[in-house]
């Protein structure tokens, strides 16, 4: 079974002044520490963040890099029936496609996403204001 320990008897001769400045004084410490500690892990996680963020970037090259590559694959490959001039225009031309297309996506994506406003929570607050004012004596108007 658990130990019932007094308490220090140097509490019971101390004022409740006294008592309330310690305990104050020791919660300062505590969050002081509690934020080193918050500190410290959030530090660890950004270096961990900023690495994982710097290896995407990495990939992102060599991502483009692969594309280049496929791409000259795909003109050596036309070129073996026409001109490899016209296989890099008829490439170009479907990449081209491709980028306006998705930049179309885009700015519809960008379109519905702006004004970027709280749209609901302005709603909610205006509900909140005419229900705050039905509640307000008739008397002050």
């Amino acid at each position: 079974m658990g130990q019932v320990h007094e308490p220090d008897p140097g509490l019971r001769e101390q004022s409740m002044g006294e008592l309330f400045k310690q305990l104050s004084d020791d919660m300062s410490t505590l969050v002081r520490q509690e934020l080193k500690l918050a500190q410290a892990e959030l530090t660890e996680k950004g270096k961990k963040a900023g690495i994982g963020v710097g290896m995407f970037g990495v990939a992102a090259i060599v991502a483009v890099l692969a594309l280049l590559t496929f791409t000259a694959c795909v003109v050596a490959a036309l070129a073996t029936g026409m001109d490899v001039w016209l296989a890099a225009l008829i490439v170009t031309v479907i990449y081209a496609v491709a980028a306006g297309g998705l930049a179309l996506i885009g700015k519809q994506k960008v379109t519905q996403a702006t004004p970027p406003v709280p749209e609901q929570t302005v709603e909610t607050v205006k509900e909140d204001v005419q229900w705050a004012k039905t509640q307000l004596p008739s008397g002050r108007k």
